[in-house]
């Protein structure tokens, strides 16, 4: 399997569902990026470093997804609009493990 299904809520509440690849070690943010689900200039300021909380995203289904990092947990203990479910979409590889993840994208903290 090569492409994974994920479901993004875009900031306006529009639904898109999605094809990302397996195969090109890409995150969570690169996907958002590469559909152009987020305004250009809105999404992945700091080019995926986890040292910005632009790409923060609401995970809304129920995947097991790699533990947070020291930087990742800081980033988001000052982050806006922080949830319980929140993660930063650039510290989440794309695997086969990910079919039919849904998650939402956090509103802009600008």
């Amino acid at each position: 399997m090569s492409d994974v299904k994920i479901t993004i809520i875009d900031r306006k509440g529009v639904s898109h569902e999605v094809d990302a690849p397996t195969d090109m070690a890409m995150n969570l943010m690169e996907v958002v990026r590469s559909y152009e689900l987020a305004e250009e200039g809105t999404i992945g300021i700091c080019g995926g470093m986890a040292m910005c909380a632009s790409c923060q995203c609401y995970v809304q289904s129920d995947h097991q997804l790699p533990e947070m990092g020291i930087d990742e947990d800081m980033m988001l203990a000052e982050a806006f609009y922080v949830q319980d479910n929140s993660r930063l979409s650039c510290q989440i590889p794309i695997t086969e493990d990910l079919e039919g993840l849904q998650v939402a994208l956090a509103p802009e903290s600008g």
